[in-house]
């Protein structure tokens, strides 16, 4: 297939004029490159800077990290979901602080070792951080690849991935790799979008794209369709106890491994069934005080589709194992409660 020629100078050229400035950018060390690599994936921009700013205020440096507490390095990521990354992300951190003196290593292939850093993300720190020749190939650069070369190759197969990273390398200045990886996911991010039509009109290659030629870029890039998603019922309990609501810890793996919720079951339940299973852990239901309806609501994890529906009632008695009695206060500063609760967080945080 021929290519589109040489797209550095293009590229680098738009980049200098239309960068976003983001703090990260501003300082790009690794450790910062690495936290915000981390932060954005599964995460938009706009979402990720101001928990990045928060992050960064508390956890300055790698040694900080290293030593968080679960509790507060799960509060600090609340909201940004997926937490497997903040763990990773600690477990990565004490690894750094054992083995490298708590700096990153200046090496792709090191970098590969830590966990929850992949291929992308160690290209990302070796390229924008320390200067190497690396590929950082995210989502938005397979899809830039994929119209530039006109290439219909299905982008979730492993083959066509290292075929467009070896094209990436190809077109990679040696003397900036990291401001060419950078400008080729923003392009992705900014102008040759997914789901819609891309701007060609403000493309600093346009002139070069084989798909803007043969006018396929809506056709591109192809990708197998994910598989269907399964659906799970959730009953969701708010349940209260002089000033105080139930809170429930996940368990230690799994899904929301760890984190905090409102009670809940995983299965459908009417309202005798709920508030019996209550009975049985020991609480005591007002009767007085019938349970309120709470607003259907679901979320959406890669997996899974939970759909939630519940009461809001009263009760006293001892917390159920693994629970807690939390004042709004509390719920809404010292425990974690992952964005999937959003629709039920204000019944729980007094709209903290």
């Amino acid at each position: 297939m021929s290519g589109p020629g040489p797209i550095a100078p293009a590229l680098l050229a738009w980049f200098g004029q239309n960068a976003r400035a983001l703090p990260f950018r501003q300082d790009p060390t690794p450790y910062h490159i690495w936290v915000s690599e981390i932060m954005l994936q599964q995460t938009r921009v706009a979402a990720a800077l101001e928990h990045y700013r928060r992050f960064m205020e508390a956890l300055p440096d790698i040694p900080a990290l290293a030593a968080c507490p679960d509790e507060e390095l799960f509060k600090l990521w609340e909201g940004l979901g997926y937490y497997s990354r903040a763990r990773n992300l600690k477990k990565a951190a004490q690894l750094v602080c054992g083995k490298y003196g708590g700096q990153l290593p200046a090496s792709y292939e090191e970098l590969q070792k830590l966990p929850g850093v992949g291929e992308y993300t160690a290209g990302a720190i070796a390229s924008i951080a320390f200067g190497l020749s690396a590929p950082a190939v995210d989502g938005n650069v397979l899809r830039v690849f994929a119209r530039l070369y006109n290439d219909g190759s299905n982008i979730a197969d492993p083959a066509t991935k290292r075929l467009f990273t070896r094209r990436v390398m190809e077109q990679q200045p040696a003397a900036s790799p990291g401001p060419f990886n950078e400008a080729l996911m923003e392009l992705g991010a900014l102008v040759c979008l997914p789901g819609g039509a891309p701007l060609c009109g403000e493309c600093p290659l346009a002139e070069q794209c084989l798909a803007k030629a043969a006018g396929t870029q809506l056709e591109l890039p192809v990708k197998t369709p994910p598989k269907a998603r399964r659906v799970q019922l959730v009953t969701v309990l708010v349940v209260r106890s002089n000033g105080r609501c139930l809170l429930q810890k996940r368990p230690e793996t799994g899904l929301l491994a760890g984190l905090w919720q409102p009670f809940l079951f995983e299965e459908a339940l009417d309202e005798g069934e709920a508030l019996a299973r209550l009975k049985a852990l020991g609480l005591a239901v007002n009767e007085a005080a019938p349970p309120r309806p709470l607003k259907a609501a679901k979320h959406i994890f890669s997996h899974v589709e939970w759909r939630m529906r519940g009461w809001e009632l009263e009760a006293a008695g001892e917390a159920p194992a693994g629970c807690v009695w939390a004042t709004a206060e509390e719920a809404a500063g010292r425990y974690a409660l992952p964005g999937a609760f959003k629709a039920y967080r204000p019944l729980l945080t007094g709209g903290r």
